[in-house]
C-alpha cells in the first residue's frame, strides 16, 4: 500500500481550520473508533505506500516563537503552474491529504459493536427497491447494484447493507452522492455501522482524520519508480487486521480515477476456508495468528511520516466466523499476519505461506471491480482481502475516501465435520 511525487499541482487548498476546534474535533468519541493500516517490509501493500507519500515539501509554522507540529499537505507548490494545470485540477480539494504531526492518540479501548447485517430482512425489501438492479460480477463473489441511494437508506435499509455485503463480500453501488456530501454528513452515514477508525499513518482530510485517503498522481515516472523492485503492483490485504476490533462493513468512495486502470481486485476468504479439506479446517481451528502493526509504524517513521498512535499487536483465530451469515473465513492475510502461536517458527512460516498463496492464487473465487465516477464500494473486511491494481501511466489521479467502522473482535465456533 515507495516515495510518490505529485506531477501537476493542485488548486485549491483545504483550508485551515482553528487548532482548538481541531483537538476537540479529532478526540476519539465514544461511537467514533480511530484506524490503522497497513505493514511494511517484503509484505508493503500499495495501499500503504499510498498512505505515508511525500508529495510536497514539509511545512513548518512558527507562532510567538514556538514552533507548531509539523503539517504535510498535498498543495500547489506553484500558483502559475496550478493556473496552467487547470485541466487536472483536483475535483474535490476539500478531500486533498493532510499529514499531522500534532495527533496523537490514547490506545483503543475495546467497544460492543452491534452487528446490524445479522436480523436484517433477507428479502432485502428496504434496500433492494423496484428501480434498482442487482449483477452479480461472478457467482461466489462480488455485485454491483444501481438505482440506490446510499445516503437515502432507512435504517432497515442499512442493516440489508450489512447483510448483502457480509453474503457477497463486496458490492459496488454506481451514481452514489457520497462524495458530494458534507464530509461530516458522510461520516454520518458510516457510523452507523460501527465506531469509526482512524489511521495511524495515512493522510486524511483536514479536521476529519476518520477518513482514510488514498492518492496516487500517477505522473512523472512514479509508475515505472513503483515497479523498480517488483514485478507486480498486487498485495493482497484486509485492513488494519492488527487492531483488537479490525474493521467490519467498510466504505471506499472514489473522487477522482482513471478513465481506463486502476481497478481493485477482491477475494473471498470464505470461499478460501471451503475449499481446504476437511483434514486442514480441522487443524486450523484452535490456532490463532499474530497480526502486528509495529512494521507499519516503523515504514511511515523512517520517512518522516506521522504515527498518530503507538502501534499494537494482537492475536486473532486462524478460522474466524462471521456473526450475520455464521459463515467460517479464513483469517490471515499477507499484511498483517506475522506468525502463528504455539508453532516453531519453520512451521508457522510454511503453514502461512500456504494459506496466503492459497487465498491469492484463488482466481476462481476473486473479483475485480472496476471504477466509475460517483462510485462507492462497500466490502466486508472480515471475510476478504483486496488489492489495488498500479496499472496506468496516463498520469490521471486515483483519489480515494474510505470509511471504516470496526467490528467485534474476531472469535471462531467450533469445527463442524463435514457429512459422509
Amino acid at each position: 500500500m515507495g516515495t510518490e511525487i505529485v506531477s501537476q499541482v493542485e488548486a485549491a487548498l483545504p483550508v485551515s481550520i482553528d487548532s482548538e476546534r481541531l483537538t476537540k474535533r479529532i478526540t476519539p468519541r465514544a461511537d467514533s473508533p480511530i484506524e490503522q493500516d497497513k505493514p511494511v517490509g517484503q509484505r508493503t501493500t500499495v495501499e500503504q505506500a499510498e498512505s505515508v507519500h511525500t508529495e510536497q515539501p514539509v511545512e513548518e509554522t512558527k507562532a510567538a516563537g514556538i514552533e507548531k507540529p509539523k503539517i504535510r499537505r498535498v498543495i500547489c507548490k506553484l500558483r502559475k503552474a496550478c493556473r496552467l494545470a487547470s485541466t487536472n485540477l483536483s475535483k474535490y480539494p476539500h478531500y486533498l491529504p493532510v499529514w499531522d504531526h500534532g495527533e496523537k492518540y490514547s490506545p483503543w479501548e475495546p467497544f460492543t459493536h452491534i452487528e446490524h447485517g445479522k436480523d436484517a430482512d433477507p428479502s432485502f425489501k428496504d434496500l433492494l427497491i423496484e428501480e434498482s438492479k442487482l449483477h452479480h460480477l461472478t457467482p461466489s463473489t462480488g455485485s454491483e447494484v444501481t438505482g440506490v441511494q446510499l445516503s437515502k437508506l432507512s435504517n432497515a435499509g442499512k442493516d440489508q447493507l450489512a447483510l448483502l455485503v457480509a453474503q457477497r463480500k463486496v458490492v459496488a453501488f454506481r451514481d452514489q452522492d457520497l462524495a458530494d456530501l458534507p464530509i461530516q454528513e458522510a461520516l454520518d452515514f458510516g457510523a452507523y455501522f460501527g465506531r469509526h477508525h482512524i489511521h495511524p499513518t495515512s493522510g486524511a482530510p483536514e479536521g476529519y482524520p476518520e477518513i482514510h485517503l488514498v492518492y496516487r498522481n500517477g505522473g512523472n515516472g512514479e509508475f515505472e519508480s513503483f515497479l523498480a523492485n517488483r514485478n507486480s503492483s498486487v498485495a493482497w490485504h484486509s485492513d488494519v487486521t492488527y487492531e483488537e476490533q479490525p474493521p467490519g462493513t467498510t466504505f471506499l468512495i472514489i473522487l477522482d480515477t482513471p478513465e481506463v486502470g486502476g481497478d481493485t481486485a477482491f477475494v473471498n476468504h470464505v470461499e478460501a476456508y471451503n475449499r481446504l479439506s476437511p483434514a486442514l479446517k480441522e487443524r486450523l481451528h484452535g490456532l490463532t495468528a499474530v497480526h502486528s502493526g509495529f512494521e507499519q509504524a516503523e515504514f511511515s517513521r523512517s520517512r518522516g511520516g506521522v504515527v498518530r498512535r503507538e502501534p499494537v499487536k494482537h492475536s486473532h483465530p486462524l478460522v474466524r466466523t462471521h456473526p450475520a451469515t455464521g459463515e467460517k473465513a479464513l483469517f490471515v492475510n499477507g499484511g498483517f499476519t506475522r506468525s502463528i502461536d504455539g508453532l516453531k517458527n519453520e512451521e508457522s512460516e510454511y503453514l502461512l505461506k500456504f494459506l496466503v498463496d492459497h487465498i491469492g492464487r484463488g482466481i476462481d473465487y476473486q473479483a475485480r471491480v472496476r471504477w466509475a465516477p460517483n462510485t462507492v464500494v462497500v466490502w466486508d473486511n472480515r471475510v476478504t482481502s483486496h488489492s489495488a491494481i498500479v496499472d496506468w501511466v496516463t498520469g490521471e489521479r486515483r483519489h480515494l475516501a474510505r470509511i471504516t467502522p470496526q467490528a467485534e473482535r474476531p472469535y471462531e465456533t467450533p469445527y463442524v465435520g463435514e457429512a459422509k
